[in-house]
């Protein structure tokens, strides 16, 4: 099974998406055609209830108003009562031809002064991808009215007020339902409390340009993740060393360990202190352990636990005693070659190591990949740390790219680190020293409690054990920890949702992964709004 690419863009991408479309042979008015009536056909899966009592679409005067005024006609030529409110501007010519050709159809305009019908669903066709700032004039004045109705309320492209490049809700315009076209916006995953159940709808767009960045999804996961062997042993699954575990934090290189397991490595050891360790050997008998005194210096028998390992894990419960920096640099500078990833032992950074100097974590030449909180990418990146602010996206790119104490690197070694960094949050963003920038939009509030990070580090480094790249293992991490954690809120409140129990819900994610279905066109994608209660 192949996926889709669905890409997540901003509105200078959008743009150029709809430009090269038009370039490459797709006409505009066939691309808007295709837009609303795919627009209609999820409305009437989604509220077909609610058609016979009438639909209102507000439009506006630019092609996301023509885009309104095809779903219009589309919903009247099967029988629904259809009327549109409209601005008094001038129209694009797109949106005139289809406006004329929807009153042909009978669609029944409404005068401002007219009576509004009561209806079952509004659709918001007002501005399109590359609107910003306060809706105003009459813009605003219809904005607010589609606010203030008490029915489904469906936006076309995104919510009117919502700025669909920086995510910043200006209002008013809440939607039940947003169906966009071709690929996901930033908006739609920045500020999801504003749209939603988000669809995407396949409209002829040509395809995307391989430099955007991609999203992350069950269908992607599933066509991408390399399947277990039947003759497979222990050695093959991967080697997963854990390092971190002071005294009195025992839990967090617990979960990173579990995690580890939970994505199929097949042997995990725990490097920690030595009430650590004997917590570990109580709670987790699965794992091997090793005694250590987390630094300044690299013990031998922990070197040659680095040297057995595919994947390390450094940083769960690390503590910040400050002999952890010079240990941090140590470790990753005499990390050695071999193992399954072509540049040698692939390391996971989080946490607590996340705190060391920015240049402890780049040290050595190992492959790596960072996964820092907001507040800890501050301290790995402070040169970023103003941007991340304001554009998360762009804040990632910058911290994945060389810097110029890189060419130290290449000149010993003859070889450029692999260098990945993932941002968690709302959406969580991923970015490689390769360019490439995967986008995973699963999970919940949930996760917002100790201990998730730790288990993302595990899953990750379970697959980069197996051999993945960094930047599919970051994402594949990233989107089955979300997943994991939307089906445990299901089963009871999101409110009450802790480590274990997403640990508890990754099996249901493996068996969901082996039996995704194919899409139903036009619908690339649907993306529920995450659980809050």
């Amino acid at each position: 099974m192949t996926a889709p690419i669905i890409p997540v863009l901003d509105a200078v991408q959008s743009s150029e998406w709809d430009r090269l479309s038009i370039e490459g042979g797709m006409p505009s008015r066939v691309l808007m055609e295709s837009a609303g009536r795919g627009a209609a056909a999820v409305i009437a899966k989604e509220f077909g209830a609610d058609l016979a009592k009438g639909v209102i679409v507000v439009a506006g005067h630019g092609n996301n108003g023509g885009d309104g005024w095809v779903v219009a006609r589309a919903l009247q030529s099967v029988g629904v009562s259809v009327w549109v409110m409209e601005t008094d501007k001038e129209r694009s010519p797109d949106c005139e031809a289809n406006r004329t050709l929807a009153l042909t159809s009978s669609v029944q305009p409404l005068a401002k002064d007219d009576e509004r019908p009561r209806v079952g669903i509004v659709v918001d066709a007002l501005l399109g991808t590359g609107a910003s700032g306060v809706p105003r004039g009459e813009i605003g004045a219809l904005a607010a009215w589609v606010a203030d109705q008490s029915v489904p309320i469906v936006a076309i492209d995104g919510p009117t007020g919502l700025d669909l490049t920086t995510g910043e809700a200006h209002g008013p315009v809440r939607a039940d339902l947003t169906v966009t076209f071709g690929g996901l916006r930033r908006g739609h995953l920045l500020a999801r409390e504003w749209c939603g159940r988000v669809v995407v709808v396949e409209m002829g767009f040509l395809p995307p340009k391989n430099d955007w960045p991609v999203f992350v999804s069950d269908r992607w996961v599933a066509a991408r993740i390399p399947p277990f062997r039947a003759a497979m042993h222990k050695g093959d699954r991967g080697r997963v060393l854990i390092v971190g575990g002071q005294d009195g934090m025992a839990g967090a290189v617990r979960h990173a360990a579990r995690g580890a397991f939970a994505a199929g490595a097949g042997l995990v050891k725990v490097a920690a202190q030595p009430e650590s360790v004997a917590a570990l050997q109580e709670s987790l008998p699965d794992a091997m352990t090793l005694q250590t005194a987390l630094g300044p210096d690299v013990e031998s028998e922990l070197s040659e636990a680095i040297a057995w390992a595919d994947a390390v894990v450094l940083g769960p419960g690390l503590g910040r005693d400050p002999a952890r920096t010079k240990f941090v640099s140590n470790l990753l500078e005499s990390a050695p070659g071999g193992g399954l990833q072509e540049s040698g032992t692939a390391f996971v950074i989080d946490a607590d190591a996340l705190q060391c100097s920015s240049d402890a974590i780049r040290v050595g030449r190992v492959a790596r990949v960072l996964t820092p909180h907001l507040g800890e990418f501050k301290a790995a990146f402070p040169e970023q740390a103003e941007l991340v602010a304001t554009d998360r996206f762009a804040a990632v790119v910058e911290a994945a790219k060389p810097l110029h104490r890189d060419a130290d690197v290449i000149e010993l070694t003859g070889a450029i680190q692999t260098f990945t960094v993932l941002l968690k949050g709302v959406p969580t963003v991923v970015a490689s020293r390769d360019g490439s920038v995967r986008v995973a939009g699963s999970g919940n509030p949930g996760l917002a409690t100790g201990g998730s990070g730790d288990v993302l580090s595990g899953f990750i480094a379970a697959f980069l054990a197996q051999g993945l790249d960094t930047s599919d293992a970051a994402s594949f991490g990233a989107h089955i920890l979300g997943r994991a954690a939307e089906i445990a809120s299901t089963k009871g409140s999101v409110r009450t949702v802790r480590p274990d129990d997403v640990m508890a819900a990754v099996p249901d994610v493996w068996r969901q992964l082996e039996t995704t279905s194919a899409a139903e066109p036009p619908v690339l994608l649907a993306l529920d709004p995450p659980a809050v209660v």
